[in-house]
């Protein structure tokens, strides 16, 4: 979901509860209400939520929270953080403080243009930023009908700000999480030499054979360790779908259905 654009947010909207659905999350841990139309969160924050090293007692903000699926499910993994979300959209961050409400979470969530963040969050520091920025650029895919989904398709603000931003909340040695198309790899990479270091990259493919569609970046504020490209995560079984049934391989299935965490592979 993104968390910019040029509408400034208005206060008080949200949605009505026949237009959501309680869905769950790792396997029932955490219960999401969602719109029935429009943005719907499918396993992308969840990959994200479980790329993150976290501890108790960190700090984590989150850039474009959307209904909070992503640090809900975080905080579901690691009890214990500061879970702070950006969201442009009123009626989303209002979501996602009902989810925090439902998970029993304790979930900070400010309305802001990431651009243009206010003086409150601008003077504080977090040890993990985590973000999934819109997947496409504004006008680079098929309008939607609904305008929370067209935001969180295409978004005005380059990649660049979003990880600038980022940067700025950032300790010292903190991290950044971001997962986005891997056409935009580029873009990533380009944005993170001026202020991020210690960067990796994993792929992420649907199946063995078939190029990656998605990928993980993990940075770190002064980090000087070497660039690291790894193997792409294989998320399902076998060569092809063949059966109208779920085919993730164990290492994803746990996480996705028992919040496990996604372990990063170790230098050699």
């Amino acid at each position: 979901m993104s968390g910019t654009g040029k509408a400034e947010p208005v206060a008080g909207l949200s949605f009505a509860d026949e237009a959501l659905s309680l869905n769950d999350f790792l396997g029932g841990r955490v219960k999401l209400w969602q719109p029935r139309e429009g943005y719907r969160a499918g396993v992308d924050p969840v990959l994200l939520a479980a790329a993150l090293p976290a501890h108790a007692g960190e700090q984590v903000l989150e850039l474009g929270c959307g209904g909070g699926q992503a640090l809900l499910c975080l905080g579901a993994r690691v009890p214990g953080l500061g879970l702070t979300g950006v969201e442009l959209q009123p009626d989303y961050a209002n979501l996602a403080r009902r989810n925090g409400r439902q998970n029993g979470q304790v979930l900070e969530v400010v309305e802001a243009n990431l651009a243009n963040l206010p003086k409150q969050l601008r003077q504080r520091q977090f040890d993990h930023v985590l973000a999934n920025p819109p997947y496409y650029r504004t006008g680079a895919h098929s309008p939607a009908l609904d305008a929370g989904r067209q935001i969180a398709l295409g978004g005005d603000t380059p990649l660049s700000v979003w990880i600038e931003t980022a940067a700025r909340r950032l300790v010292y040695k903190g991290y950044l999480h971001m997962i986005q198309r891997a056409d935009r790899l580029p873009e990533m990479l380009s944005a993170c030499q001026a202020c991020l270091g210690s960067l990796e990259i994993l792929p992420l493919a649907p199946r063995q054979g078939r190029p990656a569609e998605l990928v993980l970046l993990r940075a770190r504020k002064g980090g000087r360790a070497d660039f690291r490209l790894h193997a792409p995560l294989i998320l399902h079984e076998g060569l092809r779908h063949t059966a109208d049934a779920e085919s993730y391989r164990p290492e994803v299935r746990a996480i996705l259905r028992e919040g496990a965490p996604l372990i990063w592979p170790a230098p050699k």
